[in-house]
């Protein structure tokens, strides 16, 4: 066997990104890939520290890591942040703002800018074959809030926040998790065939410091296709991410949406957050191509959907009720074949004259 597989690899990667959001990105990332066990039978553990500054004045520093240990019998699933951010607010829910966003202003896009603290750790353990069962614990702050609106009654974060009774510049969400997980993907990286399947229960408390409580059902789902069995780069791929509240009252800034999965990488063809609501509904599907023979170039298209609903605004918009697709195209150029990973670039064009390029480390999912 070629014992070269067991070694640690590390990868030093100047970064750079595009997203109509964040603008041009420019940082520095540092991947870690090893097998802790046999091949055969765990997966390859991950680990990346990504710093990064953007030209909209978006700053933040991530450490996201997925380990596995011998036989999968556990693994550690996390994700850390610290940053500076800002975005264009829309409102919530899903369609038209002129008839459909929270308080029916159909002009007023509102620059959100805040700091953030999130750390997000999950424990799996095995419980049969390829089913897992963990616990995690979820710690968000967020403080500096819309500082040039703070006192604006128009004002989308600040109509929502005094709605529910939040602060207005600042507030905790802080969570206990319980989680039931099945992965049989053949690489967490580029799986070329496998299904990942998460639900999760997430109860904010204010035993733990969470400003409100709070429970949610997440839910999410990836399946992989192999189209060929000549070249396995003929992929259709399938990916559903959900967030649905049960009971209480969560804060503007933790209202799910797009790009709201696990690695902000959802709703291709939209800015971040420009939909999002008390609950959340996204799907996507993406085939996957190969183009040169040596499997440098590859490509994709893909097209998506997502809708989000505002029960308790003036203008109630309900889940499923209103939709907002995506529709684009990229190409894959592949730089590391022992991690399958690559430098993804995508453009997507959306309602409302939304488009733009995408540009990121690895596939969306």
């Amino acid at each position: 066997m070629d014992t070269a597989i067991f070694k640690f690899r590390k990868l030093l990667i100047p970064s750079f990104s595009y997203n109509p959001s964040a603008g041009f990105e420019l940082g520095l990332s540092v991947s870690a890939l090893k097998f802790l066990g046999h091949p055969d039978s765990t997966t390859i553990s991950t680990g990346e520290v990504e710093v990064s500054a953007s030209t909209k004045g978006i700053l933040y520093i991530n450490y996201k890591h997925n380990i596995y240990l011998p036989k999968n019998n556990w693994s550690l699933q996390g994700n850390w942040q610290i940053g500076r951010t800002q975005a264009l607010d829309y409102g919530v829910g899903t369609g038209r703002r002129s008839e459909y966003a929270m308080f029916n202003i159909p002009d007023d896009v509102y620059q959100l800018k805040y700091t953030s603290f999130r750390f997000k750790e999950t424990a799996y353990r095995k419980i049969k074959g390829k089913f897992y069962g963990g616990i995690g614990i979820i710690l968000n702050a967020y403080t500096g809030i819309d500082e040039e609106h703070r006192d604006d009654i128009n004002a989308y974060h600040y109509q929502y926040s005094i709605r529910n009774g939040f602060p207005l510049w600042h507030y905790l969400a802080n969570a206990v998790t319980l989680n039931l997980q099945y992965d049989s993907r053949d690489h967490p990286n580029r799986p070329y065939k496998g299904i990942f399947a998460n639900l999760r229960f997430k109860t904010n408390q204010k035993i733990i410091g969470s400003s409100e409580n709070a429970t949610q059902l997440i839910t999410e789902f990836r399946k992989y296709w192999g189209l060929s069995d000549l070249n396995p780069e003929h992929i259709l791929a399938f990916w559903h991410w959900g967030s649905y509240l049960l009971s209480g009252k969560i804060p503007y800034l933790e209202l799910p949406g797009t790009s709201s999965d696990n690695d902000g990488r959802g709703g291709r063809a939209y800015t971040v957050g420009r939909f999002k609501g008390s609950s959340f509904f996204y799907s996507e599907t993406e085939y996957r191509f190969p183009i040169s023979k040596n499997k440098l170039i590859s490509g994709v298209a893909f097209i998506n959907a997502q809708t989000g609903s505002n029960e308790n605004g003036l203008t109630k918009v309900k889940l499923f009720q209103r939709w907002e697709p995506g529709v684009g195209a990229g190409i894959r150029i592949l730089y590391d074949k022992y991690s399958r990973s690559n430098i993804c670039v995508d453009y997507g064009i959306g309602n409302y004259g939304s488009r733009g390029f995408f540009i990121n480390l690895n596939e969306t999912f």
